[in-house]
């Protein structure tokens, strides 16, 4: 059983991933927009060098969150119109496998579509790796996990509403908090690094953040697909 879920969720995740291979305008428009968050905030800043530095892992995740409600709200988007939902279930494909290969999918995305802002994050906050770029980017990962597992629940769960771009970012911000804030501690300290050694704690926050909603997720995705 496991490993018939197993190929079903790797399945799910190269079906995804090709779709969005196809669709470049809209990954270019996504990427599009996390690089224009990231320039409005540094706007709003003004030309203080300073602030812009002290706040760059803030402009990052942010700038990140915003474009995950987008690429959450399409996920889900060609299941619902062509019906596919129903006809995955009774192929029959297991929900958690669904669920598994949704989030990964997003994962991968979210982590390329960070990847892509980090060089116009350096330009424009003048920050750099002082803690090693290993550790940079194994935040982003667990970062990205925290934000995908949660953001693919919710995305089924508002996939059939007309109001979903709406309700979706109401759902998802306030429950991924911890997260979020684990992850943009950690970043900031990787940027300007980390005497007291906090790194280890806000990313074993974050770490334990993504395990309970990795599972929690996928075992109550079957009902939220059902409902």
């Amino acid at each position: 059983m496991i490993a018939i879920g197993l190929r079903q969720a790797v399945a799910i995740l190269t079906k995804d991933l090709w779709i969005e291979g196809t669709s470049w305008v809209r990954w270019l428009g996504l990427v599009s927009f996390g690089i224009l968050v990231l320039l409005l905030f540094s706007f709003a800043v003004g030309p203080n060098s300073a602030m812009l530095q002290k706040h760059a892992a803030g402009y990052l995740w942010l700038a990140t969150l915003f474009a995950s409600a987008n690429l959450f709200t399409q996920s889900f988007l060609l299941e619902t119109e062509g019906g596919a939902i129903e006809q995955l279930q009774m192929a029959p494909v297991y929900p958690a496998a669904l669920f598994y290969g949704k989030a990964m999918a997003n994962t991968l995305q979210l982590l390329l579509v960070m990847v892509v802002m980090v060089p116009p994050l350096i330009a424009l906050c003048d920050v750099w790796f002082v803690e090693g770029f290993g550790l940079f980017i194994g935040t982003l990962v667990l970062g990205a996990l925290g934000l995908s597992a949660p953001g693919a629940m919710y995305a089924a769960m508002t996939a059939r509403l007309s109001n979903q771009q709406l309700l979706l970012p109401l759902l998802l911000f306030p429950l991924i908090v911890p997260a979020l804030l684990a992850a943009v501690k950690a970043t900031s300290l990787i940027f300007f690094g980390d005497p007291m050694g906090q790194i280890s704690s806000w990313l074993t926050l974050l770490g334990a953040f993504d395990l309970i909603y990795w599972i929690l997720c996928g075992i109550v995705f079957g009902r939220i697909v059902e409902s």
